[in-house]
C-alpha cells in the first residue's frame, strides 16, 4: 500500500496561515459593523479613533512590549506601521459612512490586490486576475451611483492596506510574536485621537468605554495579530489575494447585519474571489524568515 507524503513544512504553513487570515477577515467585518452602532454618538472618526485607542491600550496592559525586543529598524517600523493603521481605519471608517459595507471593501481589497499583482510572478498572476474579476462585479462600478467622497476615502484606505501588508510582514519578521503590534496600535490609536477629536464627555461615558473596549478587541487587537502571524506563513501574494474574500465576507455581513441586499452582480463576484482565495492559498507557503521567531508562543506571551 503506497503511502502518502507528509504535507511540506511550506504548504502546512500556508494552510496555517490561510486560517488566520480567514478568521482575521471575519472579525474584521464583524467589527466593522458593530462600529456602524456608533456614528450617531462619535461619528466615523469617532468611531474609529475609539476602536484603534483602547485596542493600544488593551495591548499595552496585556503584552508589556519591551524595549530590549526591538532592533531600531524594528521599532521604527513598528512605528510607522502604527501612522498606516491609523490613517486606514479612519479613511475606511468614513467610505462605510458613505457607501454599502460590501462595496467600500472591494474598493479597499484594491490595495492588496496590487501587492499582489507586483509581487506574483509567472501563472500565480492568475488568482489576482480572477480576484480583480471578482471586485468588479461586486462593486459595479458601470452604474455608476456611487459617492465620490466615499470611493475617494475607499482608494486611500487601499493605498494604506497595501503599505499595511508589506509593513506588517517586514515587523512580524523583525520582532518576535506582537510585541510590534504593542507599539504599532499605540500609535495608530494616537493619530486617529488627534485626528478625530472625540469628546471627552461622551467618549468617556461608561457605555461608550464597555463598547469601545469590546470593539477594540474584536477589531483591530484579535484581527490585526492573526494578521501578523499569517504573513510569517504566507507570501503577500497570497495573502493578498486571500483578501479577496473580505469584501465577499463583508457583503454577508452586511445583508445579515446592517439590511443591505446585494443584486444578482455581488453574488457572482463572490464565486470569483472564493475561487481566487482558494488557489492563492495552495501555493502560497512562505520559506522562513531569516530570523527565526517563536511564533507558537506568541500569543500566549500576551
Amino acid at each position: 500500500m503506497t503511502r502518502l507524503a507528509p504535507p511540506t513544512a511550506a504548504a502546512a504553513g500556508a494552510r496555517a496561515g490561510a486560517g488566520m487570515a480567514l478568521s482575521a477577515i471575519v472579525c474584521v467585518q464583524v467589527g466593522i459593523a458593530a462600529s456602524v452602532g456608533l456614528f450617531d454618538d462619535v461619528g466615523p472618526d469617532g468611531a474609529a479613533a475609539l476602536r484603534l485607542a483602547w485596542a493600544g491600550v488593551v495591548l499595552l496592559v496585556l503584552v508589556r512590549p519591551r524595549p530590549s525586543a526591538f532592533s531600531r529598524r524594528g521599532l521604527v517600523t513598528s512605528a510607522v506601521l502604527g501612522v498606516v493603521t491609523g490613517a486606514l481605519t479612519l479613511c475606511f471608517m468614513a467610505a462605510v459612512a458613505r457607501l454599502p459595507l460590501g462595496t467600500a471593501s472591494a474598493l479597499e481589497f484594491l490595495g492588496p490586490l496590487g501587492v499582489a499583482i507586483a509581487r506574483a510572478r509567472g501563472a500565480v498572476k492568475v488568482w489576482p486576475a480572477i480576484a480583480a474579476v471578482g471586485v468588479l462585479l461586486l462593486t459595479e462600478p458601470w452604474h455608476g451611483a456611487a459617492d465620490a467622497g466615499g470611493i475617494a476615502f475607499a482608494l486611500g484606505a487601499a493605498a494604506c492596506w497595501a503599505a499595511y501588508i508589506l509593513l506588517t510582514q517586514e515587523v512580524g519578521d523583525e520582532v518576535a510574536g506582537i510585541q510590534g503590534l504593542a507599539v504599532s496600535m499605540p500609535v495608530a490609536g494616537v493619530v486617529a485621537v488627534l485626528v478625530a477629536r472625540p469628546d471627552p464627555a461622551v467618549a468617556l461615558a461608561p457605555g461608550m468605554v464597555l463598547a469601545g473596549i469590546g470593539l477594540a478587541v474584536l477589531l483591530p487587537v484579535i484581527p490585526f495579530a492573526l494578521e501578523m502571524l499569517a504573513l510569517r506563513r504566507l507570501t503577500t501574494t497570497a495573502f493578498g489575494t486571500l483578501m479577496s474574500l473580505e469584501p465577499a465576507v463583508a457583503l454577508i455581513v452586511g445583508l445579515v447585519g446592517l439590511h443591505q441586499t446585494p443584486g444578482l452582480g455581488p453574488i457572482v463576484g463572490i464565486l470569483f474571489v472564493v475561487v481566487a482565495g482558494i488557489g492563492a492559498q495552495r501555493g502560497g507557503g512562505r520559506r522562513a524568515a531569516g530570523r527565526p521567531l517563536g511564533d507558537g508562543a506568541a500569543l500566549a506571551r500576551a
